[in-house]
């Protein structure tokens, strides 16, 4: 999402069907007086409006916090550990964790390759800046709430604010700006799926086989292997060919080479595993494969670190200039970073629901603070370890891959566990985010979360098709991932949170011509942020 990961919870009815709930024990969960206590909060529900007080359910009504759940759009329900006012129950110790925990997500594969487009000195300076900016940008988000007067807005999320000041188009764009996130990262997971089962097979394959792969001009032969697959930058910018080469011409290698390619098969094998798992009612079986994007990232960490260790620092400052082996400090190519960046630090759409778990909510301008602050930091060291140990010479820094793995042999057994392991913490991901797209979407227009099952499996084939034609003609995460984080960025990061605010601000007297100044900057910066994509 950047994971593209998200987490969304919705307030709903405490009376939930039995399969739904996520707990161990096997006893009856739902009892004939919870059904009827349900009713009555339906029946109360429809008396008036949401912010109208008049008519509340009364204390008898209201069930005890012990038998109070909350839904999620995953299909699972959870069980309230806390007070039935909204206040939370987590330390801020865990609220930190768990919004690094959603920030992190596949951007960070394309961070080195960001900090190449950009330059070194300022992919650093960029990735500092956009980690502040966003940040006050989700504050912003986070505060936009607080200046409805008159309306209990408690239990709103951002879509709800954007409804409130924009009306309809409000609702339908929030809608439009969060497919193209949610889609977007179903698109960029489709890749990395083709590319880490390409590369699992492969490695199983020679090792059953013995092949041995030949050294070629645009790598290195040390005890850590790095290569370079696409030298000639054009094609780079277009990568689609297999970056294998091998000295063993048997009849089952060849074989095996036609039928296990990276972008003419493998992406087609995967639509027999993945689309039956789309059109599953629930989701909950795969909500419990979640925590696999924590020990993923922590082993990221760990790889890179090791890796560094081994290969050393190779830097050289040119300022203006690239030579044969390095490039510029500061390049025109940086607009491609800062896409990026727009959805690697992108939570703005469920910041309101991670914190309004958190125990103090007086602190949570300050946790949502420290938790960029990690997220930044964790960026800048893969982003700046394997740009700087990145070996050159004898190969030049612009090899460096969209995804940064690919810059490592199949052969290699520590990034064969990462690609094992991150093909399958992504297969139980991407239903997730097909089952948030179908929620939403078959939500918005027909009023239900499973309309028929037509409807549901012609959704699931054109999101399939959409990861297979990326996967086969431009398998560049990268850039895939800097078109959606700036197209959803422009909405959720820069234009409503900065509207709202100006508005807001408006209709009590308050607004400045410093405030007015530099929100139209934000917003102008996200625009320009969007039109660079296409120009770069």
């Amino acid at each position: 999402m950047g994971l593209v990961k998200i987490i969304l919870f919705f307030c709903r009815p405490f009376h939930v069907e039995h399969r739904n709930i996520v707990e161990e024990d096997a006893q009856e969960r739902v009892s004939a007086e919870a059904s009827v206590m349900n009713s009555r909060l339906h029946y109360y529900s429809r008396l008036t409006g949401s912010s109208d007080r008049l008519l509340v359910p009364p204390d008898h009504v209201i069930p005890a916090p012990e038998e109070i759940y909350v839904y999620s759009p995953l299909g699972t329900a959870f069980k309230v550990q806390g007070n039935v006012d909204g206040s939370g129950t987590n330390p801020s110790i865990v609220t930190i964790f768990a919004i690094w925990n959603t920030m992190m997500g596949t951007s960070i594969l394309s961070i080195p390759w960001g900090l190449k487009q950009a330059g070194f000195t300022l992919g650093i300076l960029l990735i500092i800046s956009m980690g502040m900016l966003t940040l006050y940008c989700c504050y912003r988000v986070l505060k936009s709430r607080t200046s409805i007067s008159f309306i209990d807005t408690s239990d709103w999320e951002f879509p709800d604010v954007c409804k409130y000041y924009f009306g309809s188009f409000g609702r339908w764009s929030s809608l439009v700006f969060s497919m193209v996130s949610l889609i977007g990262a179903m698109v960029v997971y489709w890749v990395l799926m083709s590319n880490f089962m390409y590369n699992t097979g492969r490695f199983i394959f020679n090792y059953a086989h013995n092949v041995s792969v030949a050294d070629s001009e645009f790598e290195t032969n040390g005890t850590e292997r790095v290569i370079c697959p696409y030298r000639d930058a054009e094609h780079h910018a277009n990568c689609s060919g297999d970056a294998f080469f091998s000295n063993d011409n048997s009849t089952v290698t060849v074989l095996f080479d036609k039928w296990w390619n990276k972008t003419n098969t493998v992406p087609f094998y995967l639509i027999f595993l993945l689309l039956p798992l789309l059109n599953f009612k629930s989701a909950s079986f795969f909500a419990r494969f979640t925590f696999l994007g924590t020990i993923s990232v922590i082993y990221l960490i760990i790889l890179v670190t090791l890796k560094a260790a081994h290969l050393g620092f190779h830097l050289e400052f040119h300022w203006s200039d690239s030579t044969q082996f390095f490039v510029p400090e500061f390049r025109l190519l940086f607009p491609q970073l800062t896409g990026v960046l727009t959805l690697a630090f992108f939570i703005h759409n469920c910041v309101i629901t991670l914190l309004r778990n958190n125990k103090n909510q007086e602190n949570n301008v300050r946790d949502l603070s420290i938790a960029y602050v990690l997220v930044g930091l964790t960026y800048l060291y893969v982003g700046i370890l394997i740009f700087a140990s990145f070996p050159s010479p004898p190969l030049s820094k612009e090899c460096i891959e969209p995804n940064f793995l690919d810059n490592f042999p199949s052969s290699d057994i520590m990034v064969f566990v990462a690609r094992a392991f991150l093909l399958f913490q992504m297969t139980t991901v991407y239903p997730l985010l097909g089952y948030l797209v179908r929620v939403q979407m078959m939500g918005q227009i027909f009023g239900k979360n499973y309309p028929s099952f037509f409807h549901v499996f012609a959704l699931n084939v054109m999101i399939v098709a959409a990861g297979v034609l990326m996967a086969k003609f431009y398998p560049n995460i990268g850039s895939i991932i800097r078109y959606s984080g700036a197209t959803c960025g422009l909405a959720y990061v820069f234009v409503f949170p900065s509207v709202i605010h100006m508005i807001s601000l408006h209709r009590s007297g308050k607004l400045r011509w410093p405030s007015a100044v530099f929100h139209s900057l934000l917003i102008l910066l996200g625009i320009a942020n969007l039109v660079a994509q296409f120009l770069m």
